[in-house]
C-alpha cells in the first residue's frame, strides 16, 4: 500500500482543522474504536463545502453505514434538504438516527434498507449530490444507476479511488481494486461527467454531470 498524503502533511492539516461538534467527535471516536471506515473530518469538511456552494437539496448516497457523511451533508443542507442514505444493517441505522436526533437533524434524512445498488433503485430523483461509498467492486454499476436521478450539474462524489495506492498496480487480480479501476475509467471517459480525482485521504472523485 502507499501513502496517499504524507504523514506530515496529515499532521499539518490536522493542526488546521477548525473545531467540530461533539457529536461528530463521538463518531469518529466510535470510527476509531471498532476500525470502522469513514471519510474522516477533512473529507466531511469538503462535502459540507460542496453542499453549501451548490445550494443542493437532494442528496443520495449509496453506503452510509452509521451516518457519518450523511451527518455533513445534512449540516450543510436548508432546513427543507433530504438526505437518502442506504444501509443494509438496522444497527447502523438505529445508531445513525440516535446521532441525527441528538443534533436535531433528523428530519432531513431518511433510511432506506437493503443492498444499496438494490434499494436505489426505488428512490426517485433528481439529486443534486450522489455520494458513493459502497463495496469497491459494485463501484462500476454506479454511474448508470445514478446518472438518470442527477439533474444537469448535480456531482457524483466517489470515496476511496485511490484505494491505498493499489491502483497503481495493474497487476493486482483482486475485485475490489479491479473494480476501482474499471469505475475510475469509465467515469473519466463518460460523455455526461467531467471528473477529477483528487489525491485527498484515499482518493476522492468529483464527478459533474454535463448533461
Amino acid at each position: 500500500m502507499l501513502e496517499i498524503v504524507h504523514p506530515l502533511i496529515e499532521s499539518y492539516l490536522a493542526s488546521l482543522r477548525t473545531p467540530r461538534d461533539d457529536i461528530l467527535i463521538e463518531m469518529e471516536r466510535i470510527a476509531e474504536e471498532e476500525q470502522f471506515p469513514i471519510i474522516g473530518p477533512d473529507v466531511g469538511k469538503l462535502l459540507y463545502i460542496l453542499t453549501k456552494f451548490g445550494g443542493a437539496r437532494r442528496v443520495l448516497e449509496l453506503g452510509s453505514g452509521f451516518g457519518y457523511s450523511a451527518y455533513w451533508f445534512a449540516t450543510a443542507l436548508p432546513d427543507d434538504g433530504m438526505v437518502h442514505c442506504t444501509e443494509w444493517s438496522e444497527f447502523n441505522r438505529d445508531r445513525a438516527m440516535a446521532f441525527f436526533t441528538r443534533a436535531r437533524l433528523n428530519h432531513k434524512v431518511r433510511f432506506h434498507m437493503g443492498n444499496a445498488l438494490e434499494a436505489a433503485v426505488d428512490i426517485l430523483g433528481p439529486f443534486d449530490i450522489v455520494f458513493c461509498d459502497i463495496d469497491k467492486e459494485d463501484y462500476p454499476e454506479t454511474i448508470d444507476l445514478v446518472a438518470p436521478k442527477m439533474r444537469p450539474g448535480a456531482l457524483l462524489i466517489t470515496d476511496n479511488t485511490l484505494w491505498h495506492g493499489q491502483v497503481t498496480d495493474t497487476d493486482r487480480l483482486d475485485a475490489p481494486t479491479r473494480g476501482v479501476m474499471t469505475f475510475n475509467a469509465a467515469i473519466h471517459n463518460h460523455p455526461d461527467f467531467e471528473t477529477v480525482l483528487i489525491p485527498m485521504r484515499d482518493g476522492i472523485s468529483i464527478s459533474m454531470k454535463t448533461r
